[in-house]
């Protein structure tokens, strides 16, 4: 059952926080989703300015594209999840991107979370002016499949990557 949650911006004051829900990824041995997890934290106030820029679209690797990241935090303060939303697509994201990378920590899966944490991202895209969002998934990811049918997810043609993966694309509205 899902305690009460929001989305914040990464903040200093979510620090502690924070390390413990990447502390517990790097012990997973999971592949870290959204791919802005995989940073380490180790220069935190490096993290947030990076984070920030990128927002802003400020020092971009070519070809990438302005992004907001959010963390899902409980009423006691825990980082549950992360959420990043691409402001548009590439012609990669259109195929296996994606406006919306979202993750649970290993811990607090299969409590409703991620559904959750995409409905808010949802709203956050609205205020980004993004209509229509593209979510994606692994074939073989049959919960974040269900997590965004849930939301709302219209099932577009899939997308085989170079090495086979099958990428589940879907259209979410943000306008009900």
């Amino acid at each position: 059952m899902v305690t009460k949650v929001a989305l914040v911006k990464p903040t200093m004051a979510l620090k502690a926080a924070y390390f413990s829900f990447y502390q517990e990824w790097v012990e997973s041995g999971e592949d870290m989703v959204p791919w802005v997890i995989s940073k380490a934290p180790d220069d935190f106030q490096g993290m947030l300015q990076f984070l920030e820029a990128n927002e802003k679209g400020v020092n971009l690797p070519k070809g990438w594209v302005p992004d907001s990241t959010f963390w899902l935090v409980t009423d006691d303060g825990r980082i549950v999840g992360a959420v990043n939303i691409r402001h548009a697509l590439t012609e990669k994201l259109l195929n296996s991107g994606g406006h919306i990378g979202y993750g649970i920590r290993p811990s607090e899966r299969r409590k409703g979370y991620a559904t959750a944490l995409l409905a808010l991202a949802l709203e956050k895209a609205r205020q980004l002016g993004i209509s229509k969002v593209l979510v994606v998934c692994d074939e073989s990811n049959l919960a974040s499949e269900r997590t965004i049918v849930r939301n709302g997810g219209v099932p577009d043609t899939s997308y085989t990557e170079e090495n086979g993966n099958v990428i589940k694309r879907f259209w979410i509205s943000c306008f009900s």
